[in-house]
């Protein structure tokens, strides 16, 4: 399925990134009072926001329009039983009215049209039925984290990351289809070495975008410093940011 940004060629570094905290999708579920059911994840790619409802015993429909993306998490769930793959994209899931009592965005609602995607959402859900979309942002006051910005600035002026560390509270709001907006967020640790870091950050479609030509020489200077850290392995402090609305 063709869509705005290709995430082909990133489809197995994503493999490398984090997944989101226990205690935050843990709070999330509590707040939405499920502890089982049906859910649609939307933009699932890689299925790390899949896995972690799936375990937790949840009938998990997962929606990815990247072919690349789709294979690597199909791979990934292939023994669970509970889980279904499908192409599609967060503004037509091509799933069917009122199926779900979830519909989650793990890293992917900045990338869609976010007011066609709510309207999808509530078309798809249940009565009452919950919407979330989350993130897992960078701790920026960690020092090799810090460095590390200096070093994409540098090289980038003007990067931003978009609308995926803004609050989604009035994105939501201004839909009129979803009741109060709850925001809520844990810190997670994410242990790697030297070599998963670098090709997690060759994964990162927002610094892709904006450095153009310039990526790879990003990339590499990010590397070049983490190398010269000395040392095999690094802790990344994230913070897995949520936010969930029940369908008014």
């Amino acid at each position: 399925m063709k869509i705005e940004w290709d995430y082909t060629t990133l489809a197995d570094a994503y493999l490398k990134r984090p997944d989101y905290s226990d205690a935050a999708i843990d709070a999330m579920l509590a707040i939405a009072d499920l502890k089982s059911g049906k859910v649609c994840d939307v933009g699932a790619g890689v299925a790390h926001l899949t896995l972690m409802l799936a375990v937790r015993g949840f009938d998990v429909t997962a929606v990815e329009p990247n072919d690349a993306m789709r294979a690597n998490g199909t791979r990934r769930t292939a023994s669970l039983p509970k889980v279904r793959w499908f192409e599609g994209t967060g503004e037509q899931t091509g799933q069917a009215d009122n199926a779900f009592d979830m519909v989650s965005f793990g890293s992917s609602f900045n990338v869609c049209d976010r007011q066609l995607a709510l309207k999808e959402s509530a078309r798809i859900l249940r009565p009452n039925g919950w919407f979330a979309c989350m993130w897992n942002h960078r701790r920026l006051d960690d020092p090799i984290q810090e460095r590390i910005e200096s070093i994409i600035k540098a090289a980038v002026p003007g990067y931003g990351y978009g609308t995926r560390r803004e609050d989604q509270t009035a994105v939501i709001e201004a839909s009129g289809l979803f009741g109060q907006v709850v925001h809520l967020d844990a810190g997670v640790v994410h242990e790697q070495t030297i070599e998963e870091c670098v090709e997690a950050w060759r994964s990162h479609a927002t610094l892709a975008r904006q450095a153009g030509d310039a990526f790879l020489g990003v990339v590499q200077a990010i590397e070049d410093y983490l190398k010269g850290l000395g040392q095999d392995t690094i802790q990344i402090p994230y913070s897995t940011n949520i936010w969930i609305a029940q369908l008014a």
